[in-house]
């Protein structure tokens, strides 16, 4: 009788803890994420357009990962009458628990998105069919910019040439396809502060440009902020190798410590697309992920914004080997 009635509370414990676990997928596919789509209507002005292209294309760089790049050649510069189309894959083979697939954001996809939900998905990484993108966008960085730049994206994204081209779903691997509806976070804007205040405004150009979701090593896929901005992340790249970010802190063994605010300009703007010929990479070669061609484009004010909050920062020293790996 003893053994029966333990064995009925064990299968009790273990039928409850089936329920349990039941219940919660439920609530993660079918309750979570919970932001809602903002009531907004954007106006399309000139000066929104121009601004919106330059954050695109040159600060939050969101036409790098939804064109085309031609990785032949150094920094894979985009590919002309691409911009926007999307298809970039970033999968296992970059240590993510998935597949995923940078959308079209070209009017042919957007045109049936309402601005709040083009704004939530910039923000708060929340698709139209209240699906949870993975954060291969930082949309952390993005949450916390001054609504108005992201207005201004959102008129710019609208005036991009409609483009035909359909995207398959991104996928998640298990257990990833069942937490990835926590990642989805509210996001929490703040004013872009006066270009005058240059520590301010360097670390909100510095977080509108994701400096440190690259040049930050991650554990588990989480950031490892005591070492934010030392650089170390990995990327796996076609043909074997796999590229470390560099440090980016003051450290002046290991980082950008004997640079001064005129040669950091001087590497950006070295790679100016006007004066700066993509060079072809040939098997061996280092390749680079970072978009030079585009962020050569900042303003020049902004960089050296950049430059000075950066530099306000501890510096940190972690000698990074550039390249880890390669297979031939």
């Amino acid at each position: 009788m003893k053994r029966k009635k333990i064995l009925k509370i064990t299968i009790g414990f273990f039928a409850i803890l089936v329920i349990l676990v039941i219940c919660g997928g439920i609530y993660l596919k079918c309750f979570l994420p919970n932001i809602k789509v903002k009531d907004l209507k954007v106006e399309v002005t000139k000066e929104r357009l121009e601004r919106g292209k330059y954050l695109a294309n040159h600060v939050l760089v969101c036409v790098d990962c939804h064109s085309k790049r031609d990785w032949s050649k150094y920094s894979g510069p985009i590919v002309p009458g691409t911009e926007g189309m999307g298809g970039e894959i970033f999968d296992q083979k970059m240590g993510l628990p998935g597949k995923y697939i940078a959308s079209n954001i070209t009017p042919y996809f957007l045109a049936s998105w309402s601005d709040g939900e083009i704004y939530r998905a910039i923000t708060s990484g929340v698709g139209k069919r209240n699906n949870t993108l993975f954060p291969v966008m930082p949309v952390g960085a993005y949450g916390t910019l001054d609504d108005e730049d992201i207005y201004c994206v959102i008129a710019y994204l609208r005036s991009f040439p409609s483009i035909k081209n359909d995207i398959p779903a991104s996928k998640s691997d298990f257990p990833v396809n069942f937490l990835i509806n926590t990642m989805a976070k509210e996001g929490h804007p703040s004013k872009r502060p006066s270009r005058q205040d240059s520590l301010k405004y360097g670390k909100y150009i510095t977080t509108a440009a994701a400096c440190l979701d690259c040049h930050t090593p991650v554990d588990k896929g989480n950031l490892i902020m005591e070492k934010a901005y030392t650089g170390g992340r990995e990327f796996p790249m076609e043909g074997g190798e796999t590229i470390v970010s560099t440090n980016i802190t003051f450290d002046k063994k290991t980082g950008i410590g004997e640079w001064d605010k005129d040669k950091f300009i001087h590497v950006f703007k070295s790679y100016d697309i006007i004066t700066y010929v993509p060079t072809k990479v040939e098997k061996g070669d280092l390749n680079t992920l970072m978009p030079w061609t585009m962020y050569a484009k900042m303003d020049t004010a902004d960089l050296a914004s950049i430059y000075y909050y950066l530099k306000s920062l501890p510096p940190i020293e972690n000698n990074v080997l550039k390249l880890k790996s390669l297979s031939r």
